[in-house]
């Protein structure tokens, strides 16, 4: 098979073609987001916000509204509710949130075991990019849209916030807003990959690609532009994987995701572990008498 032939023919199909679009997409908004969710130290956040919007998506398919609706309600509450564990009592950060998406995760999983359906709700845990409507596909670009508009539009100062809080403040911006805003953001951001990769693999994408281009610069605006490349190539690395092996289309992005972390883990310039190697070999004592 020529190569124009086999990268056309997945694309002969509306519905691959509709999951390409939809998965680059979520990609896309994860990895700009993840930048900062890297710098600040939110990794577990955003494992807390992808799981607690799960009683939402319940919910939402119970009241027979949009799912993103439930989802984003429960994701804001989640945080909210994260605020209130963390500012009452004695427990440490990571504590409350363990606490409190372990428990809303629980809630969503009981409410879909006890809740009649002819459609399979597995999907909001896995995701069926494959099985996008039109008003999912629309849903998702709007919604993609809007969170990477905000996210360009107040990026000096959220990265001033994530570098140093302390100094934000001194200058007068509001961080406590900041604050709100970007955790606003990470639960829109869910909303928009939820779709295409479910609950379970949306943390790999709003970590993944800010973790491989934390490895490969110190420049935060490179680092922008590596995480938003790396990930339009694996999601569609991913999709032509999924295509052709008969695999999980959210699965095959995140191996693809994680197989590039690999990649900048062991060879990235400086941090990479054989950088790091070199650096600590070449700086080795040389015992007197003996030649390198």
């Amino acid at each position: 098979m020529e190569l124009l032939d086999w990268l056309a023919e997945p694309m002969l199909y509306g519905f691959m073609t509709r999951a390409l679009v939809v998965t680059v997409a979520a990609a896309l908004v994860c990895s700009v987001l993840s930048c900062w969710l890297i710098l600040m130290g939110w990794s577990l956040m955003g494992d807390a916000v992808s799981h607690a919007v799960l009683p939402g998506v319940a919910l939402a398919y119970i009241a027979g509204v949009p799912f993103s609706l439930g989802a984003f309600v429960f994701g804001a509450g989640a945080v909210a509710l994260i605020g209130v564990v963390r500012s009452t009592t004695n427990l440490k950060s990571d504590t409350s949130i363990g606490v409190v998406f372990t428990t809303l995760f629980a809630v969503g999983l009981a409410i879909i075991s006890k809740t009649p359906s002819q459609t399979d709700l597995s999907h909001i845990l896995f995701g069926n990019v494959l099985g996008v409507t039109d008003a999912e596909f629309i849903q998702v670009l709007v919604l993609g849209a809007i969170t990477l508009a905000a996210v360009l539009f107040k990026r000096r100062d959220l990265t001033l916030f994530a570098f140093d809080r302390t100094h934000a403040h001194a200058l007068g911006l509001n961080t406590r807003w900041l604050s709100t805003l970007l955790l606003g953001l990470l639960a829109l951001t869910v909303v928009v990959a939820l779709q295409a990769v479910g609950i379970i693999l949306v943390v790999a994408m709003l970590i993944t690609p800010g973790a491989t281009a934390f490895m490969l610069t110190r420049r935060f605006p490179v680092m922008l532009s590596a995480a938003a490349a790396i990930s339009v190539l694996t999601a569609v690395v991913g999709i032509y994987a999924s295509y052709y092996w008969d695999a999980s289309t959210g699965a095959s992005v995140v191996l693809a995701q994680s197989a590039v972390f690999t990649l900048a883990y062991l060879f990235a310039p400086q941090r990479g572990i054989l950088a790091q190697w070199r650096i600590r070999h070449a700086h080795r004592p040389v015992p007197v008498g003996a030649t390198r």
